[in-house]
């Protein structure tokens, strides 16, 4: 059980720093932790201009000597990018429809190495 609540920490920890660097790069933080029933969850829900941003956050220690790991976008499969369409297109219909900019699928990665400030990377339009 320890180990789980220590990757919810890490979890909460990567998804502020996430939507802390999607605020600082221009856009509005609506929604987070969005769930749909036992479909899964929308880590951040956001606008930008008129388009819907679905948000994706992947956070990661480096460990090890070498500080080797997997890096936290790898873990966003084409299974998991199809799971976030579902979700994107259920969040639409549950608040009104999609806006004229689209919806878009953006993943967050962040890597929290064991020395220095973590490192935070927003990719666009995974999906």
């Amino acid at each position: 059980m320890k180990a789980s609540k220590a990757r919810s920490a890490l979890g909460k920890y990567g998804e502020e720093l996430a939507a802390r660097r999607l605020a600082e790069s221009g856009l509005t933080v609506i929604e987070r932790n969005w769930r749909a029933g036992r479909t899964g969850e929308i880590d951040i829900v956001a606008r930008e201009g008129d388009a819907l941003v679905v948000c994706e956050v992947k956070t990661r220690r480096a460990s090890g000597p070498a500080g080797s790991f997997e890096h936290p976008m790898a873990a966003v499969t084409p299974a998991k990018t199809q799971r976030l369409r579902d979700l994107a297109e259920r969040w639409v219909q549950d608040h009104g429809g999609a806006p004229p900019g689209g919806v878009r699928i953006d993943v967050v990665g962040v890597l929290l190495p064991e020395r220095g400030a973590p490192v935070v990377e927003h990719a666009r339009g995974v999906a």
